[in-house]
Parts: C-alpha cells; sequence; structure tokens
C-alpha cells in the first residue's frame, strides 16, 4: 500500500532531484523530556508537505506551532508502535491541524486512520518513506526508513547501545533479535539511526556503530535472549494511563479531559 496525498503533485524529475540530492528534506529532531521520547518532523521543501513520527500528547502544541512557524503542511502522524511510557500525541494533533491523518501498524490492533503492514510506502510530497515491520518489543513495531536521506526510525525496538525489553505487551526476544538484524542492521552501515528514546542525551547513531558497539545485539541469538529475559526492569511508570489511551489514537485521554470540564 502506498499512501499519498494529491495536493501537491511533483514530478518524477522533482522527486529524483530531492531524494538524489537530499536537498529537499527539510527535518527536525525534538524532545519531551518526562518520557524522554524523541519525535521527528520530515518535511518536503518544494510542496511543504510534512510527516510527524511519535509524537507526544503534552508537546503537541509545541510541534503544530513549529510546523506552522516552517511553513509545512501536516498530512501524516506516525507512530512506531502502541507505546507504553507515554500516551501519543496523534489524536491531539489532529485537534490542532485539521485534515491531519494517523497511522499506525495493523500488527497491534490500536485504531487510527490508515493501519500500515510491513513493505507499505508513506508518500509526502516529493519525500517517502518504506515501512518495515520490526515486532519483538511489541507486535506493533515498525521502522520507517528514508532512503534518500539514509535514515531509518527504529522507535523503540533498536535503541542507541541497547533495544525495546521484551518482558512485557508482546514481548519477543527472538523475534526481536531477528527483526533488528533482518531489517534494520541490514541497512547499509552509513544510514543513521533515530531512536524512539534517550536517556543520555545522546541523539543519533547509525548501522554501522550498533554493529559493532551494541553490548546486546552483538551477542549470539541465544546470548541476546539470556540477557533480555534477566534485565529486572520495573514495571513501566505511565502504562495504566497510557495504553489503553494508544489502543485508540490517544484521544480516550482527550474525551475524558473534555468530560471532567
Amino acid at each position: 500500500m502506498r499512501l499519498t496525498t494529491t495536493e501537491f503533485p511533483c514530478t518524477d524529475s522533482d522527486k529524483h532531484d530531492v531524494e538524489g540530492m537530499n536537498r529537499g528534506l527539510l527535518f527536525r529532531q525534538l524532545f519531551e523530556k518526562t518520557s524522554s521520547t524523541y519525535t521527528y518532523i520530515l518535511g518536503c521543501q518544494k510542496t511543504r508537505e510534512a510527516i510527524i513520527i511519535d509524537p507526544v500528547k503534552e508537546t503537541a502544541p509545541r510541534d503544530a506551532k513549529l510546523l506552522n512557524e516552517l511553513g509545512l503542511s501536516l498530512r501524516w502522524a506516525l507512530n512506531t508502535h502502541v507505546h507504553a511510557d507515554h500516551i501519543t500525541g496523534t489524536g491531539a494533533l489532529k485537534q490542532l491541524i485539521p485534515g491531519v491523518k494517523s497511522v499506525i501498524s495493523k500488527a497491534g490492533g490500536a485504531r487510527a486512520d490508515h493501519l500500515i503492514e510491513h513493505g507499505d510506502v508513506i508518500q509526502f510530497g516529493g519525500e517517502e518513506i518504506e515501512v518495515r515491520a520490526t515486532p519483538g518489543h511489541t507486535n506493533s513495531c515498525v521502522t520507517y526508513v528514508h532512503h534518500g536521506g539514509r535514515m531509518a526510525f527504529t522507535g523503540d525496538a533498536l535503541l542507541i547501545r541497547a533495544c525495546g525489553r521484551t518482558d512485557f505487551q508482546e514481548g519477543c526476544p527472538q523475534r526481536l533479535y531477528k527483526s533488528v538484524w533482518e531489517q534494520i542492521l541490514s541497512l547499509p552501515e552509513d544510514y543513521s539511526i533515530f531512536v524512539g528514546h534517550n536517556y543520555e542525551g545522546i541523539e543519533q547513531t547509525s548501522v554501522a556503530e550498533e554493529k559493532k558497539f551494541n553490548p546486546r545485539l552483538t551477542k549470539s541469538e541465544e546470548e541476546f535472549v539470556h540477557i533480555m529475559k534477566n534485565l529486572n526492569l520495573s514495571y513501566p511508570k505511565q502504562i495504566d494511563r497510557a495504553l489503553p489511551a494508544n489502543l485508540v489514537d490517544g484521544e480516550l485521554e482527550e474525551k475524558h479531559e473534555a468530560e471532567a470540564k
């Protein structure tokens, strides 16, 4: 499936110029401090169409303001998976910016305007990203790959020198190991990796770095499974609030707040 919009048609020659030289991509990396979540804005310079990846409810007004300042028209609000540590901002952004459509993996059983699967392509102006299914942290995990910019947005599947936990919410270490190696670390080594969270202030990594330095994924699958089964992590602080809301595009929380008012 290819998700497209038709407001700003782009010719094949325009598209080649944008992707081939990477002159047409506007990119911003944003941060939400409570959950240490990274949010990403990607925009087509030629058409001003944009997407946002992993927005957070509390920072949705900030994101909407920045998109307006940059003169970008937000078309797609994407989640990398059904989050357990924060409420997605997709529902809030749909309230703030008319016409925005939310996107999430079909495999997670969550609600969104568009449900995607492995191999789908999401287009915004003359830019596009490929959807790669990377389950293991959750069933719904996907990685978004922008080949023109040589970037991969991995959510929680692959983190900087780490990976997403596999001890709850459909987690499976064997499945995660295969997903990361087959769909992320199989990319060219110069591809930059932009993750869902980082708690040490590091903004990005690369395929080459993680293949060399990731202390979990450089191990054999058997060793990796042993590591993941013995992390002894604490219960996610926001899961009881976040998970039910994220199954319905973050709108459950909005509904409760409206009713309270």
